[in-house]
């Protein structure tokens, strides 16, 4: 049997189809698994060593679907569910099975503050599109694959962190899924641990900003290392912070201690940390916080976010206690285990 899994994109929704993947190379004997996504998103699935083979998006669909034909699959599985899988699949002319985005649930969450949305993880989703085919979940959550070359060593962060930090995720696709610098910067002077500050080149400013409050205690990594690298800082942190975006579901797959940070977008829509089971509301995970502002009456205002607050204030963000965010990560930081020696 030949199975073509379709995910396009981003780190994080990507990141949230590994049990799929999993599960499928586990449970069914001699399946092939192939996937299909972005050239972009390459490094987070590449040393998977539950795919077969990867293929990539070309600029030119025709192309893809060309390649796609020679390799006579069995079944798609379609995790991204928009027009370009719908071209896909009608190319390939085979059974398929696609997740639901449950659009006009997450309309009425975010336009009239109607809340039907399932309170299950979009993970337990993705799984529903297995079950004709005999997988079930098995509940280990989520996987993240790092080469070798990837691991970082202690000389690679300062001497003041060895013993343990605080990975502070300040990265964002849209501003208002980002916690603002003056927020994080009230936060690093309320906790007291070392802070290693993660994100791509893009929000190696901000990171500047938030470090330049204390250059010792606080390591500003973005821009620094690629995702693998990164993602090994995620794995080796005492405690994650980090805003609603891919390293919070890296961090899951390590089942890191995660305090997750929600402005204008709701754990509600199902891209809460998932570490194998847990729910909203009643299967809770003791390693995962939920850190928003619920009294705030246009909260959530989007299923993907703005480049600014519709409202103008941003009180979503701009009204987190960070006080109260430093006391739930030394709570975390009490229990966690040091970093190790690389």
């Amino acid at each position: 049997m030949k199975v073509l899994i379709i995910r396009f994109s981003s780190i994080g929704d990507i990141v949230l189809t590994t049990p799929v993947v999993r599960c499928l190379k586990q449970q069914l004997p001699d399946v092939e698994v192939h996937y299909l996504t972005k050239a972009s998103f390459r490094s987070v699935l590449a040393h998977n060593p539950y795919i077969d083979k990867l293929h990539y998006l070309e600029d030119d669909i025709n192309q893809t679907i060309a390649i796609l034909k020679k390799e006579h699959y069995d079944y798609i599985i379609d995790l991204h569910h928009n027009l370009r899988t719908m071209r896909v699949k009608r190319a390939l002319n085979v059974q398929s099975y696609s997740f639901p985005k449950l659009n006009v649930q997450k309309w009425l969450l975010t336009n009239l503050k109607l809340n039907i949305m399932p309170d299950k993880s979009i993970v337990e989703r993705y799984m529903e599109t297995v079950k004709p085919l005999g997988v079930m979940n098995d509940n280990r959550g989520l996987d993240y694959f790092i080469p070798e070359s990837a691991n970082l060593k202690n000389t690679d962060i300062p001497m003041s962190h060895w013993a343990g930090y605080v990975g502070c995720v300040i990265g964002g696709s849209m501003n208002t899924k980002k916690l603002p610098v003056e927020k994080w910067r009230e936060f690093a002077e309320h906790c007291p641990y070392p802070l290693v500050l993660l994100g791509g080149p893009e929000d190696r400013e901000d990171g500047e900003a938030i470090a330049s409050t204390d250059k010792v205690r606080i390591y500003n990594s973005c821009g620094k290392f690629n995702l693998n690298e990164s993602a090994w800082l995620v794995q080796h942190a005492r405690v994650v912070v980090s805003n609603d975006t891919g390293l919070m579901h890296v961090a899951a797959a390590y089942k890191k201690p995660i305090i997750s940070l929600w402005g204008n977008t709701s754990p509600e829509m199902g891209m809460f940390p998932y570490y194998g089971s847990n729910n909203l509301k009643t299967s809770y995970e003791p390693l995962s916080v939920i850190f928003e502002n619920k009294s705030i009456s246009c909260h959530p205002c989007s299923k993907i976010g703005y480049n600014r607050c519709p409202k103008k204030h941003f009180n979503c963000m701009n009204k987190l206690n960070m006080s109260e965010l430093s006391e739930k990560v030394k709570i975390f930081w009490i229990n966690a285990q040091p970093l190790k020696s690389h």
